[in-house]
């Protein structure tokens, strides 16, 4: 009998542990208002604007897990372009902090999906403690699509003010 009333406790204790599910963060990316909307288990609740990828450097729309995490990552790709708060989440496509806050709100990078500094370091901090479901949708407004920047083809061009003749 005492095997009996054993097995029924740790049966009780299983059932009680797996359905106290662990905290996630849900990031939903949508590319056509450029805006990232953050919600985490935890009770935080962000929205955030984006840059995504500019004409011809599109960024992939799908669901995803981040794969890694870095604090700070150089992308000898793009000059060594700084991406602090790095979270990659398919193949050299990461979330990561942008020093181009200007392009914020329209596409303009070479695939990633830009953010605040401030913004990337809240969302890292969320994504390191309780891990994430990232969702990417939407296509981007044809009017809003630009040359990316920070490298690539366009690096050098109009490096220096033009002047008048």
């Amino acid at each position: 009998m005492r095997w009996a009333t054993a097995i029924a406790m740790a049966i009780g204790a299983w059932i009680g542990s797996s359905s106290a599910a662990p905290a996630l963060v849900r990031i939903d990316v949508d590319l056509g208002a450029q805006k990232m909307s953050v919600a985490s288990d935890s009770g935080g609740s962000f929205q955030w604007p984006i840059s995504s990828g500019a004409a011809g450097r599109e960024t992939p729309r799908g669901t995803f897990r981040p794969t890694a995490l870095y604090p700070m990552v150089y992308s000898w790709k793009y000059g060594n372009e700084p991406m602090p708060h790095s979270i990659f989440f398919s193949g050299q496509y990461a979330i990561h902090g942008t020093i181009e806050v200007d392009a914020l709100g329209r596409p303009a990078s070479h695939g990633c999906i830009r953010l605040a500094p401030s913004d990337a370091a809240i969302l890292y901090a969320l994504v390191s403690r309780e891990g994430a479901l990232i969702r990417i949708s939407g296509e981007p407004e044809p009017a809003d699509l630009a040359a990316p920047s920070g490298g690539g083809l366009w690096e050098g061009w109009a490096a220096e003010p033009l002047s008048a003749r």
